[in-house]
């Protein structure tokens, strides 16, 4: 028989899902800003996003801080199962690139004019939206895979 794998503490797992979940909202909220009308006063549309994608680039840096810290997500999952240090560091290299992809977004709505290039903020903010999908699927596949544990289904 099979040995279970080692489990994170509870108080962890707790706030892990926490995290996963204002960081779900923070992806949301920008989702619905990038898809509302942007009429002929497109700055209330831009700063609208910019609002958005605030929340979500500090929410997203406090996912990097749980999962890289020296405390965090990643060494205890490789503590537990050190095969799957290529995923973590998969996972790893994809916060890079997702913060750069923040941080472009960020920077063309900084400063909200009424002739924002609605479209290409939309595109990159889309991309950065899939990018994080995709991110947090493989990283709830990983937890499972180490722990067993079901962190993706937040409400």
């Amino acid at each position: 028989m099979e040995p279970s794998p080692a489990r994170p503490k509870q108080a962890f797992v707790e706030a892990l899902r926490r995290r996963r979940s204002e960081l779900r909202e923070s992806m949301s909220a920008l989702e619905l800003a990038l898809a509302s009308p942007a009429p002929e006063g497109q700055a209330r549309w831009t700063e609208r996003v910019h609002v958005a994608l605030v929340e979500l680039s500090a929410d997203f840096r406090e996912h990097i801080a749980i999962t890289e810290g020296s405390d965090g997500l990643y060494h205890e999952l490789l503590q537990t199962a050190p095969r799957l240090s290529g995923a973590v560091a998969r996972l790893t290299r994809e916060h890079a690139v997702m913060t750069r992809l923040l941080d472009d977004v960020l920077h063309q709505v900084s400063t909200p004019t009424a002739n924002q290039d609605v479209d290409s903020v939309r595109d990159l903010g889309t991309e950065l939206l899939g990018t994080l999908v995709r991110h947090r699927q493989r990283g709830s596949d990983l937890v499972y895979e180490a722990f067993q544990i079901d962190v993706g289904g937040e409400s």
